[in-house]
């Protein structure tokens, strides 16, 4: 499709003959705070029933009987994707010590081949540090493959990779798989030199697992049975496991605790932290190599509640404490303060108190985050709902330590209005800093920034095939208006060429959760929608961190309903404009965005034309109710706590998805999960899908499709990703009555 015009329009093309496979109901009580709720397909949990997998199996021939005529249109978008992807392809080369790394993808292959070249030095940093020109079809002389994931996994059922490292001195990598989906990985670590694995295997670890500067340590973290990170270990390489050293075990269930080396590569950072407050350990790498028990050093104490981050670094020759925190300043406040003074503080308003204030608080700007290398500090910003980056010299910092006020940072993309900026390389040693660059309509861009001379090298854009412009698609930033008359970011898509004077099927997009922010971002997929003539909206509602701290609060926990009103407010405001079809807006969301889509179709079913809900958290009150499940105590401080709290149960209890659903007609309604999903287990859209059924007073059909193989991010390798996607776009063009 290369024309917004040239859509075939029909009536939804579902098959009348496929049935739904009977659901039987076996009441289950839930009582708490005096209130009664019984559940019928509480039963579905039992994942290794072999009634309940007989179950699973027939939802899935359901669903694909139901859509057999749409069988055309998906390989029609699978073919698309296809024809706009260059698949064999390589990514820009980072440099680490004396090597370049990159990735290469090729034709047929599912996943990435990680390699390496050699890198000269000559002295002159312009040419020290561009990338060699690495053929796409052909080696370099002394390309080494250090890791070809196809290989890894090739016969097994699904495949993740949770971490790649090498040490700068390029002898070690360190990585790790996951072969089921459920984000328990297998730690591994080869020598370089010999290409060997070494027989120091880490078993059933957390993702991010890597090696200490010097080679001689993995650290890495462990899970309990609700899938938390509760412990940090060190396992020095050549010793057994059973010697590892617990260099922090966090009891509080609510917390999440992992790991990182400080930018000074001196330090470990060791955190303990929810969506409200966190408590950070600094531990001297040193420690790890003497004879008695390392012992990490507190900036912050958690009973402070305050969220921070802290990292040594080196300014100049002198170890300083950076800290960013939200005491008094919501969006983050940066501090420079002593490393040794930093240990005599003990509290965020010592820190002040003997700190210097980089950055001041702001209404207006978020502090995401910062890194550092030798001459410059990079900041993590968010300022007018854009993601952006800021870049200052060292000198500059020094210099406000010593009394002078920081000048303003400078920003590499700021003549632009919509878009998505991110450090993507920075290392202590670079003098270069990679970013990256993305839109709604530009693919990923990877810069090098060269701060001494403010340089901006264009590296690599993602090649997009099949004659993409990004002249042929525009996107904008709107602003809908909620009921309580808070202005909703709204940002839209379409195809530059479509008529604005007539209206045209929306699919409209929302997350709204965890602070996390729907940020411009490119989808070659996507192309599929746009050329077929749909809209793409973004609801950038309550909840989310696209307008700072505060905007995050207005809808988490009690302001959780903020969420769910500002997507419905922002369908209306589509309705009403001369471009959109109000007949035809679908509504897309997932994990947390599901709850938000589940929700919105018990308020408002009769303004969609369709719900697609992937791995949606639809049953919140009965998963966070149980300690034991996954993840349920980690989210007491992003919903609250039903268990002890009789107000939080009653509030979350009157928009939960699940036991909201009521007697009205539902729009066709596709659940997407996997079944080794440890983050919104499989049953939540399960036991939603036939309580839907029971109750829907219409004709419109509701389906489950459920990987069998898969986790959180659905089944693994790309085209298996390009399938899962033509199947959920298949279905929002069906529901927009787009056929072709």
């Amino acid at each position: 499709m290369t024309s917004a015009e040239s859509r075939t329009v029909h009536g939804p093309q579902w098959n009348s003959a496929a049935q739904p496979p009977q659901t039987r109901k076996v009441p289950t009580q839930r009582l708490m705070h005096g209130d009664e709720f019984v559940d019928d397909y509480e039963w579905l949990r039992a994942k290794d029933d072999p009634a309940v997998l007989d179950y699973l199996k027939a939802e899935n021939a359901y669903a694909e009987a139901l859509t057999e005529g749409l069988g055309d249109l998906r390989s029609s978008i699978v073919q698309e994707i296809k024809d706009r992807t260059q698949e064999t392809d390589l990514s820009v080369p980072n440099r680490l010590g004396d090597w370049w790394y990159f990735q290469r993808t090729r034709e047929g292959a599912d996943y990435a081949i990680f390699c390496r070249v050699p890198a000269h030095n000559t002295g002159d940093t312009a040419q020290d540090w561009t990338p060699p020109q690495v053929p796409v079809d052909a080696p370099l002389e002394g390309e080494e493959v250090l890791l070809d994931c196809n290989e890894v996994a090739a016969d097994l059922p699904f495949f993740s990779l949770g971490a790649f490292q090498v040490t700068r001195d390029g002898r070690y990598l360190t990585y790790s798989v996951d072969e089921t989906g459920d984000e328990r990985f297998d730690q591994y670590v080869k020598d370089l030199t010999t290409g060997t694995l070494l027989p120091d295997v880490l078993h059933g670890v957390f993702a991010g697992g890597f090696l200490t500067p010097d080679g001689s340590h993995v650290i890495y973290s462990v899970v309990d049975s609700s899938w938390r990170p509760y412990e940090v270990r060190a396992h020095r390489l050549g010793t057994d496991a059973a010697e590892d050293i617990s260099l922090w075990n966090e009891p509080d269930v609510a917390l999440w605790l992992g790991a990182e080396v400080a930018s000074d590569e001196q330090h470990l950072i060791l955190d303990a932290g929810c969506s409200e407050y966190n408590e950070t350990r600094i531990l001297p790498l040193s420690e790890l190599n003497g004879h008695s028990a390392p012992r990490p050093r507190v900036v912050v104490p958690r009973e402070e509640r305050v969220l921070y981050e802290a990292d040594p670094v080196d300014v100049l020759g002198t170890t300083y404490l950076l800290v960013n925190h939200d005491s008094g300043a919501p969006n983050g406040e940066l501090l420079a303060v002593a490393l040794a003074d930093a240990w005599e503080a003990g509290s965020i308003e010592a820190l002040r108190r003997v700190g210097t204030v980089l950055l001041p608080g702001s209404s207006t700007r978020r502090i995401n985050g910062f890194m550092v290398n030798r001459t410059h500090l990079a900041l993590s910003m968010r300022e007018g709902g854009v993601e952006k980056v800021g870049v200052s010299p060292l000198a500059d910092v020094a210099s406000a330590i010593a009394g002078t006020p920081l000048p303003a940072v400078v920003e590499p993309f700021s003549a632009d209005e919509l878009y998505t900026a991110k450090i993507s390389a920075m290392s202590l040693h670079s003098p270069v800093i990679g970013l990256g660059y993305i839109s709604y309509v530009t693919p990923w861009r990877r810069y090098d920034y060269f701060p001494e001379s403010d340089r901006l090298e264009l590296r690599r854009e993602t090649p997009v095939l099949g004659g993409f412009r990004t002249e042929d698609y525009v996107a904008r930033r709107e602003w809908a208006t909620a009921p309580d008359g808070t202005q909703i970011p709204v940002s839209v898509v379409h195809r530059a060429d479509l008529d604005l004077t007539v209206p045209h099927p929306v699919l409209q997009y929302g997350y709204g959760s965890y602070e996390a922010s729907s940020n411009p971002g490119f989808s070659i997929a996507r192309l599929s929608l746009l050329d077929r003539g749909v809209v793409y909206v973004v609801a950038h509602v309550r909840g989310g961190g696209e307008l700072g701290r505060e905007w995050y609060l207005q809808g988490k926990k009690l302001n959780k309903e903020n969420s769910f009103t500002d997507f419905i407010a922002v369908t209306d405001y589509l309705a009403e404009q001369p471009w959109a079809d109000e007949q035809h807006i679908v509504a897309e969301g997932g994990s947390a965005g599901g709850l938000l889509v589940g929700a919105v179709a018990n308020m408002a079913p009769e303004k969609y034309a369709g719900i697609l809900a992937v791995v949606p958290f639809v049953d919140p009150v009965t998963s966070i109710s149980d300690p034991e499940l996954p993840l349920s105590a980690l989210e007491w401080e992003e919903w609250g706590n039903p268990i002890d709290d009789a107000e939080v149960y009653r509030y979350m209890t009157g928009y939960s998805p699940y036991e909201n659903v009521q007697a009205v007609a539902y729009p066709p309604i596709a659940a997407v999960t996997s079944l080794n999903d440890t983050r919104v287990l499989y049953v939540e859209p399960a036991k939603w899908v036939p309580k839907l059924r029971s109750m829907t007073t219409g004709d419109a059909p509701i389906l489950l499709r459920i990987e069998m193989d898969g986790g959180h991010g659905g089944g693994s390798g790309r085209y298996r990703r390009w399938e899962d996607a033509a199947w959920e776009f298949s279905f929002v063009l069906n529901c927009l009555e787009i056929s072709s």
